[in-house]
């Protein structure tokens, strides 16, 4: 015996310790372009390891959550919302004994789509694609991982499982794909389910802890707010005497704390009066099985539209929002009216995905800090030639 832990092994313990309704490396629906399989890592890794090594991965470093990334050091961006993203996503998974590495690389991969400057990016490209074929940040992140990654020589993209794609899908596809798609189901996997619940986790809280440090949101205001109030006044309870910020960060953490454990729960109770059995019975339920309790999605949604309210609709917000929505919006024109002006490696995809298409996918793979610079230099401050 000579003590490696290789692949198979890997597979053989999941098979022990995973439950019945979770999906098992060993037996993915495979690839679209079949592979020989990896000596040590198994599939669900493999997609987790090519998503991270991805250009469109790295992007996200200079992609707007809730601040441009100029607004300052401390704010978070797409990037770091995907790594605390898939943080939970793990906790949770492992927790329901669920495939961890696959509701990770379903959370790693979710964002790879987003525009530059945030919704306000996406909103303005679905407007300027209205015409032609439209346009979202779910459509756009398989289209990264499928096509528009270009890293291998026998295929285009990243060549994902079909589970991973699955759970990139999230609503079902509905729009014409270069690449064979997943079967159309139900529900996709838990695992993709946590990974969704993890996505919302996550920017609730780093968004309501970036409103604080901004200081557009005040505790003031916050103390309105149930979900706030209640675990607020438990941690400062268990606490004592704390500084501001130290008490800030600790609320922050207890309700991250409050939702994952409540998550778990009420899922695991879902889950048991379900009477699933297998991963086929899962995408066969017509509801989601990873969910809050009623008083927990409640007390959530009240938090949340308070966000929406305060945060996402605030004067300074908006007002970023708009500037990135104009900048975004000029490029993509000036684009369409001069083609000559945007790479060869664009222009060479035109007969294949049309001028509209290759455009957007262009524009929507710019990151805001490169997207200013490309203004600048093509319009210059006011955007005029």
């Amino acid at each position: 015996m000579n003590g490696i832990r290789d692949r198979r092994a890997v597979e053989c313990e999941e098979a022990e310790r995973l439950a019945p309704f979770a999906v098992r490396s060993g037996e993915s629906l495979g690839r679209v372009h079949p592979e020989p399989d990896h000596a040590y890592r198994t599939a669900f890794q493999r997609d987790r390891d090519r998503i991270v090594h991805s250009r469109a991965f790295r992007r996200l470093e200079y992609k707007t959550q809730v601040f441009v990334y100029r607004e300052g050091d401390h704010y978070r961006n797409r990037l770091t919302h995907t790594l605390e993203g898939s943080q939970i996503s793990r906790t949770i998974a492992r927790a329901l004994r669920l495939n961890e590495d696959l509701s990770e690389a379903v959370a790693l991969a979710h964002d790879l789509g987003h525009t530059p400057f945030g919704h306000a990016g996406e909103r303005v490209l679905a407007e300027l694609m209205r015409n032609d074929g439209g346009f979202d940040h779910n459509r756009q992140s398989l289209r990264i991982v499928d096509l528009l990654e270009d890293r291998y020589p026998g295929f285009r993209g990243l060549n994902l499982t079909s589970e991973t794609r699955e759970g990139i899908l999230k609503h079902g596809c509905h729009w014409e794909h270069p690449v064979p798609l997943p079967e159309s189901v139900s529900q996709p996997s838990l695992e993709a389910q946590v990974a969704d619940a993890a996505d919302e986790i996550a920017y609730t809280n780093h968004d309501l802890d970036d409103g604080l440090r901004s200081a557009l949101l005040t505790t003031e205001a916050l103390d309105e707010v149930r979900l706030w109030r209640e675990t607020r006044d438990q941690v400062r309870a268990e606490l004592g005497a704390a500084a501001e910020a130290v008490l800030h960060a600790q609320t922050v953490r207890a309700l991250i704390n409050r939702l994952v454990t409540d998550l778990v729960d009420s899922a695991s109770e879902d889950l048991a009066e379900s009477g699933v059995g297998s991963v086929d019975d899962v995408r066969r339920t017509q509801q989601r099985l990873i969910g809050f309790s009623p008083e927990l999605e409640s007390a959530k949604q009240e938090l949340k539209g308070f966000l929406y309210e305060n945060l996402y609709d605030h004067p300074h917000v908006r007002e970023m929002s708009d500037n990135g929505s104009r900048i975004l919006g000029d490029l993509f024109k000036v684009f369409r009216d001069d083609p000559s002006l945007l790479p060869a490696h664009v222009r060479d995809r035109f007969a294949e995905d049309g001028e509209a298409r290759a455009t957007a996918d262009y524009a929507a793979g710019m990151t805001d800090r490169f997207a200013m610079v490309e203004h600048e230099r093509l319009l210059g401050t006011h955007g005029r030639h």
